[in-house]
């Protein structure tokens, strides 16, 4: 899996790559198909801002949070994003299922 995070008017310091990779990391786990990931972190005035890209096959979820801490705006970001993934991965799994179902009545 490619990971990029880059900052936009903010410097990504070590201790904000740790927390976004270990909020990451059970998005992730819930989806093993994830083929990259690209978090964007920028500060405008006094909004703190994330944004976060994961390329699954055959789809791109982006999902953004803002607040006046990054952390939180962070936090609520992977929330956010968690329940996409999960929802797709349902999706997904409904649609192979009914594929099966279909083929299965037809033969």
């Amino acid at each position: 899996m490619n990971l990029q995070i880059s900052g936009h008017h903010i410097e990504v310091t070590p201790a904000l790559r740790e927390y976004v990779e270990n909020k990451l990391d059970p998005v992730v786990r819930h989806f093993d198909r994830v083929t990259g990931v690209n978090v964007v972190l920028s500060v405008e005035k006094l909004k703190q801002k994330g944004e976060v890209t994961i390329h699954v096959p055959g789809k791109d979820i982006h999902v953004e949070e803002s607040g006046a801490d990054l952390y939180a705006a962070i936090d609520a970001m992977f929330d956010k994003l968690d329940r996409q993934v999960q929802k797709y991965k349902q999706k997904m799994q409904d649609h192979h299922r009914g594929e099966k179902a279909a083929h299965h009545v037809a033969g």
